[in-house]
């Protein structure tokens, strides 16, 4: 990862006022011109609804907002009140995700939300029984666990025994059974197979075998329409720096030909990004506190770890790493340092999984001092990582002013 200069000004003179020398830096003009550029491209009837599971942080909900993302989707109570109180609306959430409590389904329905996933017959009979209570008619989309899944993804949520949705083998048996439930109003389907995928054509085959299941729901239920077909989201970030980034300009084109020959552009179709739209926002930022050598292998150890950034040791993926020289004087004559070696690098937590990097990584030059900073680190950063252990001081939160 190269950084240009105003970017390595800009991470130093926050170093010097972060107490502890952790932060996250983010630049939420990458987010917002993403955003607008997707709908420029994408086919009209395309909507874009921020998964704010990426990074719920406020301001990137108000991001997503100001660029003109449709809605926002939810994953619990407290993403909804979050998603509220950056200025969406109720009626621009659509709440997904298994095992929703009472609690939840019932905020749902009082503050009338705009769509429900059901992800089981439960599921779809306590939403229906809440609804009753209310005198309210919910509108629900059926997630559906098929029977495909996408071979290079970074994360698969399908084609095998899964906790999301329906499986789609039994899908059209249990189909009836929402349907008469007279307090949900079927929309459509949502099925998302896979996270992470850096190749157009699989995307773009999940999109032809959706086409498919709704064509044969249909088929099977002559009164039922999908009017609406919610893909997830799925658009990967090329964490390895190796040039395969997603070409969105092909897959709106590839998917409008898709909508086209399935006769679907009276359809609304939903695509929940998250990490698409946050990842190169932002940079996870700390200091190199020691350096030695043991067994042959240069250590590195900052004052943050994964503790502040989990995502790397969590899916097994480095992320791309550059090193801000400080020239900070030496602790003593003799100093460690790093020239041209592989290294592990890791934080200050008393446990093997603490590493900034899961796999060893080349690095030309690190000295005592200088700041590590972490690329792509704008989703799944901060609240995903287990902050509270051994109770070190959390990151600070530095945006840039645009």
């Amino acid at each position: 990862m190269i950084l240009d200069q105003n970017i390595i000004n800009i991470i130093s003179d926050f170093s010097s006022k972060s107490e502890h020398k952790n932060f996250y830096l983010y630049d939420m003009s990458v987010m917002g011109n993403k955003i607008k550029e997707l709908q420029k491209i994408l086919p009209e009837s395309v909507q874009i609804y921020y998964a704010m599971k990426a990074n719920p942080h406020k301001k990137f909900l108000e991001t997503a907002k100001n660029a003109g993302a449709k809605g926002i989707e939810i994953a619990s109570i407290g993403e909804a009140k979050a998603a509220v109180e950056a200025g969406f609306s109720p009626s621009q959430i659509v709440f997904t995700g298994p095992g929703k409590t009472e609690n939840e389904l019932r905020w749902g329905v009082e503050n009338k939300i705009q769509k429900i996933h059901i992800e089981s017959l439960v599921e779809a009979h306590r939403l229906n029984k809440i609804c009753k209570e209310l005198n309210h008619v919910q509108d629900i989309l059926i997630r559906v666990n098929p029977n495909f899944d996408i071979h290079g993804a970074q994360t698969k949520f399908s084609g095998d025994s899964c906790k999301f949705g329906i499986d789609q083998d039994v899908f059209l048996e249990v189909l009836p059974q929402i349907l008469n439930l007279k307090n949900l109003n079927f929309k459509g389907l949502h099925v998302y197979a896979a996270s992470g995928v850096l190749k157009v054509e699989d995307l773009l085959e999940n999109c032809r075998r959706v086409f498919t299941i709704t064509r044969e729901l249909e088929a099977k239920n002559p009164e039922t329409r999908c009017d609406i077909i919610d893909f997830g989201g799925g658009f990967g970030i090329d964490y390895l720096e190796t040039g395969a980034d997603f070409s969105i300009d092909l897959y709106a084109k590839e998917l409008k030909k898709l909508i086209d020959n399935f006769k679907f552009s009276d359809r609304e179709f939903i695509l929940e990004l998250g990490r698409y739209l946050t990842a190169d926002s932002g940079w996870y930022c700390t200091k190199i506190t020691d350096i030695k050598t043991s067994l042959g292998k240069k250590q590195v150890i900052c004052t943050g770890g994964a503790h502040h950034f989990r995502r790397p040791v969590a899916l097994n993926i480095n992320h791309p790493l550059s090193i801000i020289t400080q020239h900070e004087d030496k602790i003593f004559d003799g100093q460690e340092s790093v020239k041209d070696e592989m290294i592990f690098i890791g934080g200050p937590l008393c446990n093997g999984a603490d590493r900034l990097a899961p796999k060893d990584i080349y690095v030309e030059q690190a000295e005592i001092g200088d700041i590590v900073v972490l690329g792509l680190a704008g989703a799944y950063g901060l609240t995903m990582s287990h902050t509270k252990f051994l109770g070190h001081a959390e990151p600070d939160e530095f945006f840039i002013q645009s």
